[in-house]
């Protein structure tokens, strides 16, 4: 009798552990253009952040992969921005207020990654525009989801503009 229920626990505990658990699937950033985002405003006052990017940077792809994907990211960037993802190097003419943008010529770049830059282009740069409209921030590099954070967070929480960032970085503490 004791073999027979230790066989028998033993046969259910293989069936529970072995069978297939449904994925969990993690969530994705929905990514808006620059149009949806100036329309979204006028709803609810969000700061807008731009992945800045293009097809041929590696460490775009990096920050997509290990950034842009982690949870924690996610989660902050869908409640407490306007999340845009724009290729540096669209065709597409760019309307941004009351002016469009296009594709230079001269430098194969769209002129709206200039001004999002201040003509300092480099791939990618994370650009936030603040809530008050005071000009895009452009923040260039890859970063690592705790480097990311110092930055949505000094935004996201509404600290931009009322306590210097430096501050702001000495007593912040990560927790992604």
């Amino acid at each position: 009798m004791y073999k027979f229920m230790v066989l028998a626990i033993s046969a259910m505990a293989l069936v529970f552990f072995s069978a297939e658990k449904p994925a969990v699937k993690a969530e994705k950033i929905k990514w808006m253009t620059l149009a949806e985002a100036e329309a979204a405003m006028k709803n609810e006052k969000r700061p807008i952040l731009i992945d800045l990017y293009t097809d041929w940077c590696g460490w775009c792809k990096v920050m997509d992969k290990k950034t842009y994907s982690n949870q924690s990211v996610i989660n902050y960037l869908q409640e407490k921005f306007y999340p845009v993802k724009l290729n540096a190097e669209t065709k597409d003419n760019v309307k941004w207020g009351d002016k469009i943008y296009r594709l230079s010529s001269d430098n194969r770049t769209n002129d709206i990654a200039l001004y999002l830059t201040y003509g300092r282009l480099s791939y990618p740069t994370t650009v936030i525009i603040p809530v008050d409209d005071s000009g895009p921030q452009p923040v260039p590099g890859y970063h690592d989801p705790k480097e990311f954070e110092l930055i949505v967070r000094y935004f996201g929480d509404g600290k931009y503009g009322k306590v210097p960032f430096d501050t702001y970085q000495k007593n912040f503490k990560p927790s992604w």
